[in-house]
């Protein structure tokens, strides 16, 4: 399913950080061959969901579990 994780983490991030225009601070997006957790800090529910768009662009199939906290 995720393969060529350095790669694709660096493709992921890239796009989340364009998507969100760089609105997520602290992103860190975490690979497994089960999932990809997103994890870091947003100012708005509208940012977390641009950043879960940004994975859905690249992986529509995959299980997504984001963390990303909104404060």
């Amino acid at each position: 399913m995720v393969q060529n994780f350095p790669k694709l983490q660096q493709e992921l991030e890239t796009h989340v950080l364009a998507r969100t225009g760089r609105r997520v601070r602290d992103l860190d997006i975490v690979l497994s061959a089960e999932r990809v957790v997103l994890r870091g800090h947003a100012a708005s529910f509208h940012v977390k969901q641009l950043a879960q768009h940004g994975v859905r662009d690249l992986l529509p199939d995959v299980r997504l579990e984001n963390a990303i906290e909104v404060a």
